[in-house]
């Protein structure tokens, strides 16, 4: 199958990253350089019931699929085109009942593998690259994540045994890494997980911690849109991970992941890192001992944290970010990410509990580090300005509700495109409000 290409972007091969996109022609911020359909897509098990199985749209008044229960659409038209991935769920579903428990990623790979079994020409997700040519490191993965992968394997069999047939386990693991290395999470406006996709001809795109395009989702569909002006011949590149963290953190998560160090100019010159990492001025400064120890003491505590989620109430959880504050109150800087994170964490954990006066503290003291932290155009800084628009609202300050829109939407009209759903959904909020 030949690729007919994507009009104003090549592939090619860059000297120091392997294969990627670079640009033809200019492009500017706000502009989309390309859209691609998913390949395979899968609605997240927990979203079902809030967005359509087949266009993700967001509605209240979804219908139900009659025979599963489990699955809802728009209309006829949609359960119609998800019934070719749908099937091989909605009678396992009813079959297994409260059992049915495949993971998102074995659920995506019996997608990948229905469509390929039917696909006779290339689709229009693979105009470049083709699904079976995306990196997969298989030969990188440790023990760790090869049991993960058998586990998702095994779930694989379990649920889908009787309308499929499977490769064999070296052809299964190679796909499973290949969706662990280029499969998107599919986030709302808010950064929620919706889904998880798998786009070839975006899974060319290489990373930068300065990245020069962003990508955002419309339904199921990836767009790629300039987050900085673009001239003929600069490579398209996107943010892998989250850019809040230091230099050190970044690299140690790209080699977890996706098995490289970054050599951007950000890492080069670690120009970030001094404020990133900041420590409490004081009259006599904190030794750098103490400054050390404090580090490691965040990072565990930020790691501790991910695993205790699952463990401890929300009322337990509050209490260890308080203390955690406390203690590195003492030596870090409020604008340190590590107090940031943590700040965010406790955010979060008040909207569950619904305290939304303490929600908006901790939110605000993300404001002004975030937006000097994180690119102009970040979806992080987008999303955290919506946070506080809902709760100022929901607080009845309807005053900085609106400003803190206002300063979403400046962002998403650049990431999003001034006529996306999102976008529009909340220009018509802001004319009500």
């Amino acid at each position: 199958m030949t690729g007919v290409g994507i009009d104003g972007i090549e592939r090619f091969q860059s000297p120091d990253k392997g294969r990627g996109l670079r640009v033809t022609r200019a492009f500017h911020v706000g502009e989309i350089l390309f859209s691609c359909p998913p390949y395979s897509y899968v609605l997240s098990a927990q979203e079902r019931g809030a967005y359509c199985e087949f266009c993700f749209s967001r509605k209240e008044s979804l219908a139900r699929c009659g025979k599963c229960k489990k699955a809802y659409y728009c209309n006829v038209a949609c359960q119609k085109g998800d019934w070719a991935v749908h099937k091989l769920e909605c009678s396992a579903m009813v079959a297994f009942g409260e059992k049915w428990c495949p993971s998102e990623s074995s659920r995506l790979v019996a997608r990948i593998l229905a469509t390929k079994k039917t696909q006779k020409e290339r689709s229009a997700s693979e105009k470049i690259l083709l699904v079976a040519d995306m990196q997969s490191h298989v030969e990188d993965v440790d023990n760790e994540k090869r049991d993960n992968i058998q586990a998702d394997a095994a779930g694989l069999h379990r649920f889908y045994s009787k309308d499929m047939d499977f490769p064999d386990s070296k052809e299964l693991l190679s796909l499973f890494s290949q969706v662990s290395c280029n499969g998107f999470t599919i986030e709302d406006e808010e950064l929620s997980h919706i889904g998880t996709a798998v786009y070839p001809d975006v899974a060319l795109i290489n990373h930068s911690c300065v990245p020069s395009v962003i990508v955002t989702f419309k339904g199921p569909n990836a767009e790629v849109r300039a987050v900085k002006d673009m001239k003929a011949g600069d490579e398209v590149l996107i943010s892998y991970i989250d850019l809040l963290y230091p230099t050190d953190d970044r690299n140690g998560r790209l080699r977890e992941s996706y098995y490289f160090n970054c050599d951007c100019a950000e890492c080069h010159t670690r120009s970030k890192d001094k404020l990133k990492l900041k420590v409490r001025e004081r009259v006599k400064p904190v030794e750098a001992e103490a400054v050390t120890a404090m580090l490691r003491y965040a990072r565990k505590t930020i790691r501790d944290f991910r695993e205790l989620k699952h463990l401890k109430t929300p009322s337990e959880l509050l209490e260890i970010c308080e203390q955690s504050l406390e203690e590195m109150g003492g030596v870090l800087d409020a604008a340190n990410v590590y107090v940031l994170h943590v700040n965010y964490q406790a955010m979060g954990v008040c909207v569950y509990l619904g305290n939304l006066h303490d929600a908006v503290r901790y939110g605000e003291k993300l404001l002004q580090p975030f937006s000097q932290l994180y690119p102009a155009y970040s979806l992080n800084v987008s999303s955290l300005y919506l946070k506080l628009y809902r709760l100022y609202l929901a607080l009845d300050e309807r005053s900085a509700g609106i400003n803190a829109l206002k300063k979403a939407m400046s962002i998403m009209e650049v990431t999003h495109g001034k006529d996306h759903p999102y976008v529009r959904e909340l220009r018509k909020q802001l004319k009500e409000t």
